[in-house]
């Protein structure tokens, strides 16, 4: 089951969206917190950089041409690239984000459930709908459409879409778009 993802924030300030990421997060249940990454990178540089951090990424070639990390090809001569690392730390985030430079990317919080919202008759929400999305460079949760800024996004489960604005209000802020299914 999918989650569906909500934008709250868009800003050209990385760190006023790290920073409504950890309101948000301050107000999860984080038990089994991970964090996950995913990037479309086309510049060695880049490359370079997210490799050094995070050895056992997953990549694969972009389109539909062959290379991938399951294969054992070069990625640099792949480029450009689709890479994607599951279930790390939250320590990870700033330098993933510095290695990816202006590439799109996402980094995605995965935590054990939102609080109660009496508010909008909500009891807590689990697991499959309890995320926090940072995307960097795209406005997308796909990486498709390339921009020069950053959006915050909330998951929800589908059932309970009244959630994510509620979570929005509760750092200060409002909904920004619509509540999509998120690709993953």
């Amino acid at each position: 089951m999918n989650s569906y993802a909500q934008p709250v924030l868009r800003t050209v300030d990385l760190s006023e969206g790290l920073r409504i990421v950890e309101r948000l997060l301050a107000l999860a249940d984080l038990s089994d917190l991970e964090v996950d990454f995913d990037a479309r990178i086309s510049s060695p540089h880049a490359l370079s950089g997210v490799l050094a951090l995070l050895p056992d990424a997953d990549w694969w070639a972009e389109g539909e041409r062959p290379g991938s990390s399951a294969r054992g090809d070069d990625p640099a001569a792949c480029l450009p690239v689709r890479l994607s690392c599951w279930s790390e730390t939250p320590e990870a985030v700033e330098p993933f984000l510095r290695a990816v430079g202006d590439s799109p990317a996402t980094v995605r919080w995965d935590f054990n459930a939102w609080p109660e919202a009496p508010e909008v008759g909500l009891g807590a929400g689990g697991t499959r709908g309890a995320f926090v999305t940072l995307c960097a460079h795209a406005r997308d949760l796909e990486l498709t459409e390339p921009v020069a800024d950053y959006t915050v996004f909330v998951h929800v489960k589908q059932v309970e879409a009244e959630r994510a604005p509620w979570l929005a209000a509760q750092v200060g802020l409002r909904v920004i778009g619509d509540l999509d299914m998120a690709p993953y």
